[in-house]
């Protein structure tokens, strides 16, 4: 049983198929599987971050997405940035494919999980309409979780009109006109994509956007062609900090960053935990605004919008804010390097600081059952689910089970780097083929 039908979940009932794996049953609680809110969300103005070339579903077949896209009429383009709507359409259409190559395997209940129990080797599922399922495995993937609400704001205090918490749910420019301003909370690829789409839906005023340090995401560039390195670099943050340094002036820092990718997953593993603690307080900013960058063409509406002064990105602490009596909101902050706080008045705020794992702080009701009765816990760095190294859910008492299993963005705790397709895709393969008792095929379990 696969709980959610988002990227990971599609991809990891496809591999099930593909490994004549057993049968499965997906419970997603949208309307169509095989979108989730990367992809059923996305505007038109939103594109992949990652090349065409490297955003195939499949590990053993790189070259399949640009294949699938010169099949159906798109720019079959290695180099290009696609929108994120055309990659739905490829992932609900490798699902039909594979429902139509292993008829009768895969059933799809348009549902949500309540409530989750294992009994000796069975998980019983228990679904928001009332009815109940029965599995000998279930995978949790169940994708981002929305963002915590930011310290300085009381969401009951604040009209719906005035504060949006989840930026994906509901028009971020309802009933905004020229004259209005907009406060957007965090400054990463989440607020990219709200500014484009603030635009796109007609908003023509000005924009915000407040973060701690005010760092904004880097752009995709053409990189000369270099030889990456062969062997994993420092573990520690300080010494890995002076070699990425010293390889950026040899290579470039994008070839830098990039060359990291084969060797980010142990890195992370073999840090401690203060490391990783030190590692998510200090230099997470720096690095996911290099290591997740946006598309040239995004970037040069970024900066569009930044040199006409409709775009400002600043940086500073959200004191408090609180409806004022012209119908706005009056907003207090403390801009980063200054002891006194600033007061501006706001027309509405959108809270893009990005998904968040706090299972402690999490409304998420499936999520929140289990952690309470002790089915699964926090990961140390509380980035998400706790699991090891082959993706089964630890316990709160430290146990592990070959039953209960977790995959995508929400296991980052123990990989790190869980959040792309690059990874995702791994993740599923080699979850689908321990399910179907194919990993010793290959060796993967010797």
């Amino acid at each position: 049983m696969i709980i959610g039908g988002g990227f990971a979940g599609t991809l990891q009932a496809i591999n099930l198929l593909r490994h004549d794996g057993p049968v499965a049953t997906l419970i997603e609680r949208r309307a169509q599987a095989g979108e989730g809110v990367a992809y059923g969300d996305a505007d038109a103005a939103h594109v992949l971050n990652v090349r065409a070339a490297n955003m195939s579903a499949f590990p053993d077949r790189p070259d399949h997405f640009v294949a699938w896209l010169a099949d159906n009429g798109h720019d079959a383009d290695p180099a290009a940035f696609v929108q994120r709507m055309v990659y739905g359409q490829y992932l609900r259409s490798l699902l039909r494919a594979a429902c139509a190559a292993q008829p009768n395997r895969l059933r799809i209940v348009h549902d949500a999980a309540t409530d989750l129990s294992l009994t000796g080797e069975t998980i019983s599922v228990e679904l928001e309409s009332g009815a109940a399922l029965e599995a000998d495995a279930a995978v949790l993937a169940v994708g981002n979780l929305p963002p915590h609400t930011p310290p300085g704001i009381d969401p009951d205090a604040l009209p719906a009109h005035l504060y949006l918490g989840d930026p994906w749910h509901g028009d971020p420019a309802e009933k905004l006109g020229p004259e209005d301003h907009v406060l957007i909370l965090g400054t990463g690829l989440t607020m990219v994509d709200m500014v484009l789409k603030l635009r796109r839906h007609g908003f023509r005023g000005r924009i915000t956007a407040m973060s701690r340090r005010g760092l904004a995401p880097k752009r995709h560039a053409a990189q000369p062609d270099f030889e990456p390195i062969g062997v994993r670099p420092p573990a520690t943050a300080s010494r890995l900090v002076r070699a990425v340094r010293a390889r950026a002036d040899q290579v470039g820092w994008r070839n830098a960053v990039d060359e990291l990718r084969p060797f980010t997953q142990s890195l992370w593993r073999a840090a401690s935990e203060a490391g990783r603690r030190r590692f998510v307080r200090h230099l997470r900013p720096w690095w996911d605004i290099h290591r997740h960058r946006i598309a040239p063409e995004i970037a040069e509406a970024l900066d569009e919008e930044l040199r006409t002064g409709h775009l400002a990105i600043i940086a500073g602490k959200l004191a408090s804010a609180t409806p004022s009596p012209d119908g706005g909101i009056a907003v207090s902050f403390r801009p980063r390097g200054d002891a006194e706080l600033r007061e501006t008045s706001f027309s509405r705020i959108i809270n893009c600081t990005g998904p968040q794992g706090d299972l402690r702080r999490t409304d998420e009701p499936l999520l929140r059952t289990l952690a309470e009765r002790g089915v699964l816990r926090p990961d140390r760095a509380r980035l998400g689910i706790d699991v090891d190294a082959q993706s089964r859910v630890v316990s709160a008492g430290g146990r592990t089970s070959d039953h209960l299993l977790a995959i995508g963005p929400m296991t980052r705790g123990a990989f790190w780097e869980i959040v792309a397709v690059p990874d995702i895709r791994v993740q599923t393969w080699r979850v689908a083929r321990r399910l179907s008792n194919a990993h010793w095929v290959g060796g993967e379990g010797l």
